[in-house]
């Protein structure tokens, strides 16, 4: 997967469409990722110990990495995400700008 834990997203398609956060999560074996204050789920919580509160708790839910763009640090705008080999290391690139992505 090209997208990276840290790096901000932009939604493509979905409910949350439009919005962007920063990258939680990866789960590679599915090819979800998990974006913060994204496709918020509520869960019921029981409390576990006395004096502990329970509740509806929001947390949020893994979407597909096919659903996301990367955004470019230099640009700024949702792009694509090329390689290049520099000094014998892979280094990720904006389709856009041509700038070095960390």
């Amino acid at each position: 997967m090209k997208i990276r834990k840290g790096d901000t997203v932009k939604v493509l398609s979905g409910n949350d469409k439009g919005k962007t956060g920063e990258v939680l999560e990866i789960i590679p074996k599915t090819q979800k990722i998990i974006v913060k204050g994204v496709n918020i789920r509520k869960k019921s919580v029981k409390p576990r110990r006395q004096g502990e509160e329970g509740g509806i708790i929001p947390s949020e839910g893994s979407i597909h990495s096919s659903k996301v763009a990367l955004v470019c640090p230099k640009c700024g705008k949702a792009t694509r995400i090329g390689y290049i080999v520099e000094n014998g290391e892979k280094v990720r690139v904006c389709k856009k700008c041509n700038s070095k992505i960390k």
